[in-house]
C-alpha cells in the first residue's frame, strides 16, 4: 500500500490513444518492478466529453492492484488534474507523464534511476522536439524571458515528464494557488534539483490541448505567480519615460518662446502621445493580471471538485 513510484497522468479526451498508453506503460513499469521498485498509476480524468472515463474504469477492472482513477466532475485543466493527482500519490517518487505518448513511458526508469542517486526534482529535457516549428520556437524564446524574470532555471518548460520527491510533492499539497505552474512550484522547493535528456515521440493519436492563446495565457501565469519583476519594470519604464516626457514639454515651450510656433511636429507628437497610451494600456492590463490572480484567490473556490476515486480498499 507505500509503493515507491507513483506515476500521475491527467488525461482529456484521450480515448484515441488510452489502448496504446496501456500497452507501453504497463510493461515498462513491470519491468521496473523486476528490480524490486513497486509502483501504482493514478489516472486523472480532466471532464473528458468522450469515452476516456470509461476506457479508465475499464483498466481498473482489469488491473487494480496497480491502477487508481481520480475522476472530476468537470473540465479543471491540465495543473489542476496534477494537483490533485498529487494529493491521491502515496509513492516515494512520483512521476508525471503525458498521456498521448508523446513522452516515453520507458523513460520512467532512468528519472527513477537519477531520483535515487539523490536529488529531489529531476527535469527533463526533449532530445527532439517534435513539434511544429512555431511551437518549439516560441517555447524556447519563453523559457528565456521567464528564466530571466523569476530566476526559475528550467530548460524545457513545457515538456511532462518529470520526477519529484515525496519531500516537494508534500509542500506542493499544502499550497492553495488557484493559477499555478507545476513544475517551477516544484522547482523553488526542491533542496536538489536537476535535468536529464530524454526521447520524445509524435502524439500517437488526438491534437494538443494548448492552443496559442492557452500558451500565452500559461506563460502570463508564470511570470506573474512567480515573480513581481513585471510590475518593477513597468514601474521603472514609467519613470523613464515621465522624465522623457517632461524634458520634451520644457523643449517645446523653449522652442515656442524662441523660435515661434511651429506645426510641422503635429504629426510627431502625435506620434508620441499614442505611444505613451499604449504604454499606459500595457500597464493596466499588466497590473490586471495581478489583480485578476488575487480576486481569484480571495474568492475561495476549491480548484477542483473530484466526483470519485477509483481504487481497490485496504485489506488491512
Amino acid at each position: 500500500m507505500h509503493p515507491e513510484l507513483s506515476v500521475v497522468i491527467p488525461v482529456y479526451n484521450e480515448e484515441a490513444g488510452l489502448a496504446k498508453l496501456y500497452a507501453r506503460l504497463y510493461p515498462a513499469l513491470d519491468k521496473l518492478a523486476e528490480r524490486g521498485i513497486t509502483y501504482e498509476i493514478v489516472f486523472v480524468n480532466d471532464g473528458s466529453r468522450d469515452r476516456s472515463a470509461e476506457i479508465l474504469a475499464e483498466q481498473f477492472r482489469a488491473r487494480p492492484d496497480v491502477t487508481r482513477v481520480v475522476l472530476f466532475n468537470g473540465n479543471y485543466g491540465q495543473h489542476m488534474a496534477i494537483l490533485a493527482g498529487f494529493q491521491a500519490t502515496r509513492g516515494d517518487i512520483v512521476v508525471t507523464l503525458d498521456a498521448d505518448l508523446q513522452n516515453p513511458p520507458e523513460e520512467i526508469g532512468a528519472l527513477v534511476d537519477k531520483m535515487r542517486e539523490g536529488y529531489d526534482y529531476v527535469g527533463s529535457i526533449r532530445r527532439k522536439r517534435q513539434d511544429a516549428a512555431w511551437r518549439t520556437y516560441l517555447s524556447k524564446a519563453m523559457n528565456r524571458l521567464r528564466e530571466k524574470i523569476t530566476r526559475i532555471k528550467i530548460t524545457d518548460q513545457g515538456n511532462m515528464l518529470r520526477a519529484y520527491g515525496r519531500n516537494v510533492i508534500n509542500l506542493i499539497n499544502q499550497c492553495s494557488e488557484v493559477n499555478t505552474f507545476v513544475p517551477a512550484l516544484a522547482y523553488t522547493f526542491a533542496r536538489k534539483p536537476t535535468e536529464i535528456v530524454v526521447e520524445h515521440e509524435e502524439r500517437t493519436a488526438g491534437e494538443s490541448k494548448y492552443s496559442f492563446y492557452s500558451l500565452i495565457r500559461l506563460n502570463f501565469d508564470l511570470m506573474t505567480g512567480f515573480s513581481i519583476m513585471p510590475l518593477q519594470l513597468f514601474s521603472m519604464m514609467g519613470m523613464i519615460l515621465s522624465g522623457l516626457s517632461g524634458g520634451l514639454v520644457v523643449l517645446l515651450l523653449i522652442r515656442r518662446f524662441f523660435l515661434g510656433a511651429e506645426a510641422e511636429g503635429l504629426f510627431t507628437l502625435f506620434a508620441i502621445a499614442f505611444f505613451l497610451m499604449g504604454v499606459i494600456l500595457f500597464g493596466i492590463g499588466l497590473l490586471g493580471e495581478y489583480v485578476g490572480r488575487i480576486y481569484q484567490q480571495v474568492q475561495g473556490r476549491p480548484r477542483f471538485v473530484v466526483q470519485t476515486i477509483l481504487e481497490e480498499k485496504s485489506r488491512e
